[in-house]
């Protein structure tokens, strides 16, 4: 499969880009620092040098052209402002859902947000990230034209995967790995059975492969 990844040097892409590697898959991934390009090729990733704040939907359309599936990985990360969550968080992944939806990829997987609402009240940067992040996610599952799976992840965790997971509509809140949301991730965009379905994501005690089966199709 050929898949591209939006917000190619995050530390989920990184982690998503080495596994679909290691597997045989063709993988792009759009960043906006040229210098953030050496880090994907040691993934074995493509670089892409794009910036989804700005580019026309035709530049994303081209990056997307032939591809089997593509991944909204992207944010606008800590540090940033109200601004950024609604021009990263929401603007790019609409962006990209509009290039994909252009350029025939049907699958379309999003990394989202547990608790991700576009009602969600509140003044603070993160009540305007899960503000932006649920807008986005409501935009995407209006998309007839793709096959989308909204994942929501628990509170993200460095520490080494266990390959053991929760995932189900409704997880209540908990902590999970990035190496595990990775290869929850990797899972999904070979199913096209979880078509259609939003996801949260925590640690737990089922396999990634089985966790992903049993979902699929519900």
């Amino acid at each position: 499969m050929r898949i591209v990844i939006a917000g190619g040097h995050g530390q989920i892409a990184l982690r998503l880009e080495r596994r679909l590697v290691a597997r045989g898959d063709e993988v792009a991934g759009i960043i906006r620092k040229p210098e953030q390009a050496d880090d994907l090729r040691a993934a074995g990733a493509e670089p892409v040098v794009l910036d989804l704040e700005s580019a026309p939907v035709e530049e994303v359309t081209a990056v997307l052209a032939g591809a089997d599936a593509a991944v909204f990985a992207a944010g606008a990360g800590p540090g940033s402002g109200t601004d950024r969550k609604d021009t990263v968080d929401r603007g790019a992944a609409v962006l990209f859902a509009d290039a994909a939806v252009r350029a025939g990829v049907r699958r379309f997987v999003v990394v989202s947000s547990m608790g991700a609402d576009p009602a969600h009240e509140g003044d603070e940067i993160f009540d305007a990230y899960l503000r932006a992040k649920g807008a986005a996610d409501a935009y995407v599952t209006r998309q007839s034209a793709l096959d989308w799976t909204i994942l929501r992840p628990g509170a993200l965790k460095d520490d080494p995967g266990t390959g053991l997971v929760r995932l189900e509509a409704r997880t209540g809140r908990g902590p999970v790995t990035r190496d595990d949301v990775a290869a929850v991730i990797a899972e999904l965009v070979d199913s096209a059975a979880t078509a259609g379905l939003t996801l949260e994501l925590v640690a737990g005690s089922t396999p990634v492969s089985v966790a992903v089966k049993s979902v699929a199709g519900n």
